[in-house]
């Protein structure tokens, strides 16, 4: 079996399972001639006209594993119907988690009021009148967090936010449990909006959730609401959240993720009052990826596609 792996990644990738010829290639370049006879193939960063190239010239794929939590790129190159897709879930929870809190708690305490104030040499006195007149708008103590896609990385996240006095309501396709926890179908997410104080989303990029954060989501949130986005940037109408911070209808909004990515200089939201911007930088390198590849590898060996772990419904 011969499986192509990223040789230019920044961490160590090696597939050493007897009977497989692991041979390198660089995300940014065609895949060679002499290795289009491939079975698998690893992405990760690779640009979509490299993908592309690949669906179309490898004849012998059978599977694609992406290092990527969310497939949305392995799903929209034209792979054969047949081909295998396997997500890397998982890798990225713990990192995502963490920037996420990070984007919430940037948020709520106002960093980045006090960083614009700093750059200005002003001391903001105002901001700890502020918090002396309202007891929960600068505290997660009491909050009520909805994440709205609940999958491995709401499961790593949710503890974090109940250690500091959060009480978390997940929200997935359908009610029922996910990673041991309760969740709610999405269609009672209207029912949670008004008692909402920070709506998470961490939705995966699908024709189903294209602008799902609209007007009519953003009119049911209170105006001390806050919005955090580390899913995907397809799944937000940008225009609406910018008015609603504008108007004021919410109170705050972080996002890690766009629609358009690089974010354009001309955008509106470079400027949008009550928006901290970071840029895709939540996940960063995939954690454990070689022995995440490598398992997976003796799994196909083993069992084929339905010994896989986080093949993707196509």
């Amino acid at each position: 079996m011969k499986i192509l792996v990223p040789s230019n990644v920044p961490f160590d990738l090696t597939v050493d399972v007897e009977g497989v010829d692991a041979v390198g290639y660089v995300m940014r370049e065609e895949i060679p001639a002499a290795h289009v006879d491939a079975e698998a193939i690893v992405t990760w960063a690779s640009p979509q006209r490299v993908m592309d190239d690949a669906a179309r010239r490898l004849t012998n794929l059978r599977w694609v594993q992406t290092l990527n939590a969310g497939p949305d790129q392995a799903l929209a190159t034209g792979f054969a119907p047949e081909v295998v897709i396997s997500s890397g879930r998982s890798l990225h929870d713990a990192t995502v988690a963490e920037h996420t809190l990070a984007l919430l708690l940037a948020s709520v305490r106002r960093i980045d009021r006090t960083l614009e104030a700093q750059r200005r040499h002003a001391w903001d006195r105002d901001l700890g009148r502020e918090q002396a007149r309202d007891e929960q708008a600068f505290t997660l103590h009491g909050a009520h967090v909805v994440i709205w896609g609940f999958g491995s990385i709401a499961a790593r996240l949710t503890p974090l936010l109940e250690a500091l006095g959060a009480h978390v309501t997940g929200v997935a396709s359908s009610g029922g449990e996910r990673y041991g926890r309760p969740v709610v179908g999405q269609d009672r997410l209207g029912e949670l909006l008004p008692t909402t104080d920070v709506l998470i989303s961490l939705l995966p990029a699908t024709a189903a959730t294209h602008h799902a954060l609209d007007a009519s989501v953003l009119a049911l949130l209170p105006a001390r609401a806050r919005f955090v986005n580390a899913g995907r940037g397809t799944t937000v109408d940008e225009a609406a959240l910018a008015e609603a911070l504008r108007s004021g209808s919410i109170a705050g909004a972080a996002l890690d993720v766009t629609e358009t990515e690089p974010l354009p200089a001309d955008s509106a939201l470079w400027d949008t009052p009550h928006l901290i911007l970071t840029p895709h930088v939540a996940g960063g390198r995939p954690q454990g990826a070689s022995a995440f590849v490598t398992a997976q590898v003796r799994r196909w060996r083993e069992g084929g596609a339905a010994a896989l772990e986080n093949v993707v419904a196509r």
